[in-house]
């Protein structure tokens, strides 16, 4: 492990969270990405808090090699995108989408890396223009992609590979595999539905064609969202591509930090 000083720093959007009956607020990362972080791409992560009115966004990029966009319970609120209102009873995070969303634009204005997972796909896709899915699991054709709900379901079956995504010929996933496919985990309600013009498919599900994964179209650094959740268990065998992909973004944080 190379020296902290050393190591490319790489910021972690948070979420801003509601405890004790709405009475305690934090900015909130799960502590698997920033394990998988330090271990899989050898960087130092920093949280930054969902604070996006106090922020210059060149100043605060300038202190970063790299983003990572996490999941989230709440979804990207539809105003963002144009889609019709939520429920009333629908988590939202307002305070993430306003830092991540320009935090998305900024990156790759910078040519910085980012990488996301779950949600941080979707923010991904709606930053650089693109619309969701509200819930994929009531459009015909399409499967439930959520988290099992059963009483006592274990972390292990919450994480587990419950589908297979068939990755594009030639793209940059089938590189770091040397596989047309790949199981992958699935913990999400929303989905891309129109893909921004500037990304590019990079996975889909075999069963049902749901964008899966996506990377800027002449992407000169690493600026790629997964709809699964990598940060789990990227050190085991059958989740090689997890892996591969935390060691890529690596490699480009460190390429940034050495070009900056």
């Amino acid at each position: 492990m190379s020296k902290t000083s050393d190591r490319p720093v790489i910021g972690i959007a948070a979420s801003l969270i509601q405890h004790s009956g709405n009475q305690m607020a934090a900015h909130s990362v799960g502590q698997r990405y920033v394990e998988s972080l330090e271990a899989f791409s050898n960087c130092l992560p920093v949280v930054i808090p969902a604070r996006a009115d106090h922020y210059d966004f060149k100043e605060l990029l300038s202190h970063f090699d790299g983003i990572v966009l996490t999941g989230g319970r709440a979804n990207v609120e539809p105003h963002h995108y144009g889609g019709p209102p939520f429920p009333e009873d629908e988590p939202i995070d307002p305070a993430r989408d306003n830092l991540v969303l320009s935090l998305i634009r900024a990156c790759v204005d910078h040519k910085m890396p980012v990488f996301g997972s779950c949600r941080g796909l979707q923010e991904m896709n709606v930053a650089l223009g693109g619309t969701l899915h509200y819930r994929l699991h009531t459009l015909e054709g399409k499967n439930d992609h959520r988290m099992p709900r059963y009483e006592g379901v274990t972390r292990e079956e919450i994480f587990a590979l419950r589908h297979t995504i068939q990755l594009t010929p030639g793209g940059l996933f089938q590189g770091l595999v040397g596989r047309d496919q790949f199981d992958v985990n699935t913990l999400h309600g929303q989905g891309i539905d129109r893909l921004a013009d500037e990304f590019e498919i990079e996975a889909v599900t075999v069963e049902d064609e749901v964008i899966e994964g996506i990377r800027l179209k002449n992407d000169e650094t690493f600026t790629v969202g997964v709809q699964w959740h990598a940060e789990w268990y990227p050190e085991k065998e059958e989740h090689l591509l997890s892996r591969r992909l935390y060691e890529e973004f690596g490699k480009a944080a460190r390429e940034y930090q050495q070009r900056k």
